[in-house]
Order: C-alpha cells, then sequence, then structure tokens
C-alpha cells in the first residue's frame, strides 16, 4: 500500500592351498632327498579393456533433448504454457551439462566440452530467470518472456560452442528458436486508450511523476468509462467527465501494446481506496491525482490482481 496524493481537485576372498609331501624309508648311510610336491599357480585371466562410448552419440543424447524443448517455445499459447516449457528448457539443459562433465571427451575436444558445459549451465539459469521474472510481472505478455529469453546470452553461448564442436567433427542437431525482439512502445502523452461521451462538466487531472508510462481509468460499476494514457514524468487532464462516482484504476508499466489493451514489461496494477464523485453544479468537479507518493498524500492504493483489473 502506497499513499498517494489526491486533491479534490530456485569382501575379498583369500585361496588357502595346503602342500603335502611323502618320505620313504633308506639305510643310515644313505641321504634321501624330499621332493616337494608340484603345485600348479592359478591361471588368471586378464580382464578385458572395455571399449569407450563413442563420443559423438554421448554428445547427441545430451543435446536432443535441451533442442526439442527449445522447440516448444515458439508453440506455448500464453505465459502459463511457457512457464512449463522453460521449466523443461532449464531440465534439461542443467541434466546435459552434468552428463557432458564426466563424459570421456576426445582430447581435441576438452577445451570446447568445457565450454560447452558451461554455456548450458548459464542456459538453464536464464530459464529459470524467466520465468521468475514471469511472476514478478517484470514480463507480463508472452512475446516480452520470449524477448528476455532470446536476448539472454545463453542460447548464443550453447550455439556458439555446438558450432566449435561441429567443427571439430562432431556435429548435433541444435535449432535456436525465432524469437522476438524487446519492445518499448508507448502513446501520446492525454491519448485516450477508452473515450466514453464526454459530455459532463468535470476534470480529471494526473500527475506521473514516476520512471513508467500509466494508463489512468474512471470506472462506474465496474466497466471502464474513460482510460487516459499519461507518460512518464508528465502530466495529462480529461475534461468533459460525467456526472457519476468513479473508481480509478491504475496500470503502470514499460512497452504499451495497443491490441492488448497491455503493458508487456514492468507492470504494476493498482486501485485507489476513495472513490471520485462528480456532480453537475457541485464545487468540486475537478479531482486531481498524483501517481508517485508525496510526502502530503491523503489517498491510498491497494494493489489489484491483474486478473480482475478491469479492461481499459
Amino acid at each position: 500500500m502506497k499513499y498517494i496524493g489526491k486533491a479534490g481537485l530456485a569382501v575379498g576372498t583369500a585361496l588357502l592351498l595346503a602342500g603335502c609331501s611323502g618320505g620313504g624309508g633308506g639305510d643310515t648311510h644313505s641321504s634321501s632327498t624330499g621332493t616337494a610336491t608340484g603345485l600348479t599357480a592359478p591361471r588368471t585371466t586378464p580382464m578385458p579393456t572395455p571399449t569407450p562410448t563413442p563420443y559423438g552419440p554421448v554428445l547427441s543424447a545430451s543435446i536432443d533433448p535441451v533442442n526439442a524443448a527449445l522447440a516448444q517455445v515458439t508453440g506455448a499459447k500464453n505465459l502459463a504454457d511457457l512457464d512449463t516449457v522453460l521449466t523443461t528448457v532449464s531440465t534439461s539443459a542443467q541434466t546435459a551439462a552434468s552428463s557432458l562433465s564426466k563424459a570421456d571427451q576426445p582430447a581435441a575436444v576438452s577445451k570446447e566440452q568445457t565450454v560447452l558445459v558451461a554455456a548450458l549451465k548459464l542456459l538453464a539459469k536464464d530459464a529459470t530467470t524467466v520465468r521468475g521474472d514471469i511472476k514478478s510481472h517484470d514480463v507480463c505478455a508472452l512475446g516480452s518472456a520470449e524477448a528476455e529469453l532470446g536476448a539472454a546470452q545463453g542460447l548464443a553461448e550453447v550455439s556458439a560452442a555446438l558450432s566449435k564442436m561441429t567443427e571439430a567433427g562432431y556435429s548435433t542437431t541444435f535449432a535456436v528458436p525465432q524469437l522476438p525482439k524487446q519492445q518499448s512502445r508507448s502513446l501520446d502523452n492525454g491519448a485516450m486508450v477508452s473515450k466514453g461521451k464526454l459530455r459532463g462538466e468535470g476534470v480529471f487531472k494526473v500527475d506521473n511523476g514516476t520512471k513508467k508510462d500509466a494508463v489512468v481509468s474512471l470506472v462506474l460499476n465496474g466497466k471502464t468509462v474513460h482510460s487516459m494514457f499519461v507518460g512518464k514524468g508528465q502530466k495529462a487532464d480529461l475534461k468533459g467527465v460525467e456526472d457519476g462516482t468513479y473508481d480509478v484504476y491504475v496500470s503502470e508499466g514499460v512497452d504499451w501494446d495497443s491490441e492488448a489493451k497491455a503493458f508487456t514489461q514492468n507492470c504494476g496494477f493498482t486501485k485507489f481506496e476513495d472513490n471520485f464523485p462528480y456532480e453537475t453544479g457541485s464545487t468540486s468537479t475537478s479531482w486531481e491525482i498524483t501517481l508517485q507518493p508525496v510526502a502530503d498524500g491523503n489517498a491510498k492504493t491497494n494493489d489489484v490482481d491483474p486478473n480482475s483489473f478491469p479492461q481499459p
């Protein structure tokens, strides 16, 4: 909760061998010679030297699950789908890194394998990071989440390391998915996202002193009547507000998607606790709010579940 300005205006076995000797009688003038019983040493068959598993199949067996997981990224229908896919990407990349770190690689690619293992660990970390950003609403649209994965270093480093392996004669199938680039779209300050009749006499003023763009909505009986875009660090006025008692909702963020009517990054959703009455003839036909906390602020805002936020 923050106070905002409002004015009415993650076991060995041992083998024991016993020898027997036999003696024959003779005269006392002759000597006898004892002959030892002949013992044959047990034969030992040398263990065959294990044949190392060819490195190529080991490499492919490690990389194929990662490639299969990445192929699912662009098929995600929403953020929940993508979160599940990213879990598979992270798990498969970490498993591949662990498997290859224990493999007997040819000396010719010892350095390349070390680099590849590190790159796979980074990819696993990147996928986990995107999952965390989805949960925290640092990315709040499918395209921006995919863009974050695409811009991370892990994918590029795994691809580069596997290219070196191919040059050394160990090729694998690995395709980097075609992912969108991150965007930073905006509207003109004061632009209407939703516009009612605006035939009244009320005025609604907004001071956005934050570092994020905002869309401020006047909601009547649970339905959005007016929504206005207010750029970061700017002010805007809405004139012609009709009579009624309005709730005020604020959506803040980066990169406004006009088609979805939503920000795609760093999203925040709040609602003012107080409502805002407009009545023709009243002296208080003008209200003013500040989106940044102020020392003498007399209005409170509460976070709102994005799933219950009114469509601007």
